[in-house]
């Protein structure tokens, strides 16, 4: 069993990182430190263990998104390996783009947090993004996305997750490239979004290029984009939504007010994790009925 120590800070602060400690790092090295918090996962049966340090006690919603981060990346690293072991083959890796026209929804934290990184980007990579985002925006938008989409788009507000199949069956004949692909590589892969992280096929290379194969997606006992959704739903007192990845600086410009608001790090942190709790719970309950 592995600790993992994050540090939670104020995401624009840039003289406090958000940082992934070594197990072995003293907590009281980190004199800044307000608070701590430990919590240990149950993943199908696997422990994993974190502590957070809290270095402010107000935080934005795009802060909770590293440590939302690493505890996706700890899911599927076991999922990925428990399906690894049973003998199925997972084509999935780094430098691997043939999923990369699919529809990417982003919670509400990530939406800002992903225009955060890319604003910080040196101007050689983040002017042609921002350039591809909106050419992309554009031809979405005249491709005539499905009309509750539209309706809640041009009112400012952010299709929900339980219409994201219709739209994501538009999307798909729409064959548009991922913004952030330069030769068929992701440019973010470190800050790339969660659904990216958590999606996954078991089967061959082939069944993802060409159809030619069967694949099936690994279901994975807690989606931590889903679990970011409902944790802005909460504390912002709204709907559960979600952003179409090429439309964030579109979207911004409607909803940057959200960027500035902030609650208590400590019970931001408490109420993720316990969101989290109740995922995995249900998807062992789920596992175990059937």
């Amino acid at each position: 069993m592995s600790a993992e120590v994050i540090e939670l800070k104020a995401y624009k602060n840039k003289n406090s990182p958000i940082t992934a400690l070594n197990k072995h790092k003293e907590l009281h090295s980190y004199g800044s430190c307000i608070d701590t918090i430990s919590f240990g996962l149950d993943i199908l049966g696997e422990p994993a263990h974190f502590c957070v340090n809290i270095t402010e006690s107000q935080v934005g919603l795009t802060d909770i998104v590293p440590l939302a981060r690493r505890v996706s990346t700890k899911i599927t690293e076991l999922v990925v390996e428990r399906t690894r072991r049973s003998g199925q083959n997972i084509p999935c890796s780094q430098g691997c783009s043939a999923c990369c026209n699919f529809l990417v929804p982003l919670s509400v934290p990530e939406a800002l947090c992903l225009r955060d990184d890319v604003l910080a980007m040196p101007e050689f990579l983040r002017g042609p993004i921002e350039q591809s985002c909106f050419s992309a925006t554009q031809r979405i938008l005249k491709r005539k996305p499905p009309k509750s989409f539209m309706t809640q788009f041009t009112s400012g507000k952010l299709v929900r997750p339980v219409e994201l199949k219709v739209l994501a069956n538009w999307y798909s004949n729409f064959k548009q490239p991922c913004s952030f692909l330069y030769e068929d590589r992701c440019i973010i892969y470190e800050q790339r979004p969660l659904a990216c992280r958590e999606h996954f096929i078991k089967g061959s290379a082939g069944a993802c290029k060409d159809k030619s194969e069967p694949a099936e997606v690994i279901k994975m006992p807690a989606l931590i984009t889903e679990a970011l959704g409902q944790l802005a739903s909460e504390l912002e007192g709204t709907s559960v939504e979600a952003v179409i990845m090429p439309l964030v600086f579109v979207w911004y410009e409607e909803n940057w007010a959200r960027d500035e608001r902030t609650w208590p790090a400590a019970i931001m942190v408490q109420r993720f994790v316990d969101i989290v709790k109740v995922m995995l719970s249900q998807s062992r309950d789920i596992l175990h009925n059937g």
